[in-house]
Order: C-alpha cells, then sequence, then structure tokens
C-alpha cells in the first residue's frame, strides 16, 4: 500500500471514525474513494475533504453547508472564493454560538441560583424540626 493511498481501516484509525462513518460520507459524495474490487481506497484529497468534514461537524455546519464550500474548492486557483465563502458562513456560525453560549450562560447561573436556594430551604427546614 503505498503511503497515497489509505484503506478504511486506515483511515478509521487516522481520524477516529467508524467504517459506517465513511460510507455515509461517500454515499452523501463528500468524499470519494477508489474502489478496487471490494476496497475502498482514500487518497490525499479524501483525507484532506474529511479533515474538513469533521472541523464543518465540529463547528455545527450542516452537511450541506460543508458540501457547498468543498465544491467551491479548484485544484490549481488561489481559492479565494472558497476562503470568502467559508469566512461568510463562519462567521454567522460565530454569531450563533456566542449567542447560544451567552443564553447557555444565563441558564447555569440561574440554575446555580435555584439549586443555592433550595439547599438554604432545605437546610432552614432541617433546623426547623424537633428532634427527639
Amino acid at each position: 500500500m503505498s503511503e497515497e493511498l489509505m484503506t478504511i481501516r486506515q483511515m478509521c484509525d487516522t481520524f477516529e471514525v467508524t467504517p459506517r462513518t465513511l460510507r455515509f460520507y461517500e454515499a452523501r459524495e463528500l468524499i470519494f474513494p477508489q474502489r478496487r474490487g471490494q476496497h475502498r481506497l482514500y487518497d490525499r484529497r479524501d483525507r484532506a475533504r474529511l479533515t474538513l468534514i469533521l472541523r464543518g461537524k465540529r463547528f455545527g455546519f450542516s452537511l450541506e453547508q460543508i458540501r457547498q464550500l468543498l465544491e467551491l474548492y479548484a485544484h490549481g486557483s488561489s481559492n479565494s472564493t472558497q476562503i470568502a465563502a467559508t469566512i461568510e458562513v463562519g462567521r454567522a456560525r460565530l454569531s450563533d454560538m456566542e449567542q447560544q453560549f451567552a443564553e447557555l450562560s444565563e441558564a447555569i447561573a440561574d440554575l446555580k441560583t435555584q439549586i443555592s436556594d433550595a439547599e438554604i430551604r432545605l437546610a432552614a427546614a432541617s433546623h426547623e424540626q424537633p428532634t427527639g
């Protein structure tokens, strides 16, 4: 096996994904492994695309958004269209994430207050009960 091509097992081990995940991305036409009999072989392009897919998923992009960004890539060009689109989608996602973070931070603070208030009430109630 050349260093240029990786088997499905090597891809799974390298990227910590399952064969099912790779087949799913292949079915969605996000990666395009070579077929040799029953074997799938992944080249450098597939590895780069999988890296971007996994990063996009981590950031919360939809598979359709990821597909659109990947389709803008043109080998041998400056890819300024892809970069500009990535910045635009990235900024929108960052804004959403910051809003979610603010909402989550507020919910965490509120829950901490509720727990603290309940602990105080419980402590007060235990002091009011007669022993005996």
